[in-house]
């Protein structure tokens, strides 16, 4: 459940969806999720502080993992989707931790900025 740009049209929505899981504080979780989500994208895409963004943006994803898509514990008809949805979250988070390993490159702006 992304909300991204959208995330000021589906606050609500991510706060029912945050508290059905039985997690704390679904309001605050949705702002935390809304700003993460805006703030580290924009980064990743210029390429600012993107090994931290990064590494942040991969625990966010795997922890959305374990939460959202638990699928060992879920009814029998919604497992094989639900099993989809966590490698889907795995395999973003791997990506991310590639991006933090191998940086931004010469295009990015953490580059610019240490070239100044």
């Amino acid at each position: 459940y992304q909300c991204g740009w959208s995330s000021d049209l589906c606050s609500s929505d991510l706060a029912g969806y945050i508290a059905s899981v039985g997690l704390p504080m679904p309001e605050a979780l949705t702002a935390a999720t809304i700003v993460l989500e805006v703030i580290g994208g924009v980064a990743l895409v210029v390429g600012y502080r993107l090994r931290l963004f990064a590494v942040l943006l991969a625990g966010f994803t795997l922890l959305a993992g374990l939460f959202f898509h638990n699928f060992w514990a879920m009814p029998a008809e919604v497992q094989h989707i639900q099993q989809i949805m966590f490698m889907k979250n795995l395999s973003i988070a791997g990506g991310l931790l590639i991006i933090a390993a191998l940086g931004g490159g010469s295009l990015s702006l953490d580059e610019k900025l240490k070239q100044a």
